[in-house]
């Protein structure tokens, strides 16, 4: 299975970000209907971006102790840690996806200058981000998962993995941002 995988790695790789992206663009765009989904109380709905800010705040958290941890030389705590923000963005985006299905997109209430000249922005570089991180980390976390630990070193796992760290950081911070935009100040 792991020299199968090895030799897909690439193919995978797009695989899982073409069905990953269809998924958002679908939820976005509409395209995904509602009654596929169960109904949740509006209560849970409303709660759904408040624990995705707080996703986001713990995933930057295990982003940094995953760096942190790999320039000591501790791979395991690494792994850990990568699993787990791989795992929270999991979750982030299941809630994130749920909610818009079944809402739509969260509009931005305040002054339209602050609108066109700040939010759009924003959120524009969030999402190019977002788009731009999703292949890498599955990139990396393929070759990890076919790769034994100490060969990662020869493929393009620590390139790809900095890459990968490095968008997933500022989309992580840039989508609290946007949050406090939508919900805490406007």
């Amino acid at each position: 299975m792991q020299a199968t995988a090895r030799n897909h790695v690439g193919k995978l790789t797009g695989l899982l970000t073409v069905v990953s992206l269809a998924l958002v663009f679908g939820a976005v765009l509409g395209a995904i209907p509602q009654r596929l989904l169960p109904q949740a109380p509006a209560t849970v709905l409303e709660a759904i971006p408040h624990a995705n800010a707080a996703i986001s705040a713990l995933a930057i958290v295990t982003i940094l102790a995953g760096i942190r941890a790999v320039r000591r030389g501790d791979i395991r705590r690494h792994r850990q840690l990568m699993l787990t923000t791989f795992g929270l963005f999991a979750a982030f985006l299941t809630l994130y996806l749920y909610r818009v299905v079944l809402r739509g997109p969260t509009d931005f209430t305040g002054p339209a200058a602050v609108e066109t000249y700040v939010y759009f922005p924003v959120l524009g570089i969030h999402i190019l981000l977002a788009i731009l991180a999703i292949p890498l980390v599955y990139y990396v976390l393929l070759l990890a998962a076919s790769y034994p630990v100490a060969q990662l070193s020869e493929t393009n796992h620590p390139r790809a993995g900095k890459a990968a760290a490095t968008l997933w950081l500022i989309s992580f911070t840039l989508g609290i941002v946007v949050y406090a935009m939508l919900y805490v100040i406007w």
